[in-house]
């Protein structure tokens, strides 16, 4: 199953939505399963920098298939990978990152920067609420259209 632009547009909608709803300008990139940009929107007044955070913790949670600040557990001094966040120029380990995922496939991540970490944290997970209301929709229209080619044959 591959990641859609409606999917994708839900999510960055969505978390669009709550980032207005506690006044805070960010920026909201969702990624697919490759990391390759899929959606992306940016709020005016968002800082030019949280975009290049914004994709970082998206590739982040895309590429551990987990939310991006638990991959510092993995990175912390005394962790077994200690100062892996250093490796590529790509990791984030803080949140606001989280992949989305259809059952234990993994489609993409949304990555939200902009606001404090726990922000970016709540916006990101408005964001992944919204994926998967689309996700459901699709999953019910498509097992629709399959039962009507069914009954059509």
């Amino acid at each position: 199953m591959k990641l859609t632009i409606e999917q994708a547009q839900s999510a960055v909608t969505a978390a669009m939505a709550k980032a207005a709803a506690i006044s805070v300008p960010m920026n909201i990139v969702v990624l697919d399963a490759g990391g390759h940009m899929k959606a992306f929107l940016g709020m005016d007044g968002a800082l030019l920098a949280s975009l290049d955070v914004a994709q970082k913790k998206a590739k982040t949670s895309v590429l551990f298939e987990a939310n991006s600040e638990s991959v510092w557990e993995y990175c912390k001094p005394g962790a077994p990978a200690h100062g892996l966040q250093y490796t590529n120029d790509v990791l984030v380990t803080f949140a606001g990152g989280i992949p989305l995922r259809a059952g234990n496939e993994v489609l993409g991540a949304i990555g939200v920067s902009g606001g404090a970490v726990s922000e970016d944290a709540d916006v990101a997970a408005a964001g992944v609420a919204a994926f998967k209301t689309a996700l459901t929709k699709q999953r019910a229209h498509a097992g629709v259209a399959s039962s009507r080619k069914l009954t059509e044959t």
